[in-house]
């Protein structure tokens, strides 16, 4: 059995560089690791991370084909955020004009959760990991 540690990164191939850079930085707020053009593929690397030491990597490509995702296509369903304050982080998203699917809570662990995408369509989700006092 190998003896994984953790996540190290998810690589993420987007269309518009600029635009979700942007939205990588700005609006989800992940840190700039590092930043390379790469001038024999004609594409940038983003190198970002999460406070826990995760890592995105960004790339861009040249004329990258559509991923399909509707219906759900085989591979990669979803990335899920952990959040502390799930109302908060949808604040910031719908601040920014990030459309917000409704807040849902999961049947197996009670926990609530909802989905976003990125510029690209990518299905993102934020998952809140603290529960809030009962009111």
């Amino acid at each position: 059995m190998i003896a994984l540690a953790g996540i190290h990164h998810v690589a993420i191939i987007c269309s518009d560089y600029a635009r979700s850079k942007r939205f990588y930085t700005e609006v989800l707020g992940l840190r700039v690791v590092a930043e390379t053009f790469r001038a024999g593929r004609g594409s940038y690397k983003l190198d970002l991370a999460l406070p826990d030491g995760t890592q995105l990597e960004l790339f861009s490509f040249p004329a990258p084909p559509p991923r399909p995702s509707r219906p759900e296509a085989c591979g990669l369903r979803h990335l899920a955020f952990a959040v502390a304050d799930l109302d908060a982080a949808v604040r910031e998203l719908q601040r920014h004009g990030v459309e917000v699917e409704p807040i849902r809570v999961d049947e197996l662990t009670g926990r609530r959760f909802t989905f976003f995408a990125d510029p690209d369509g990518l299905p993102l989700e934020l998952y809140e990991t603290v529960a809030l006092p009962d009111t």
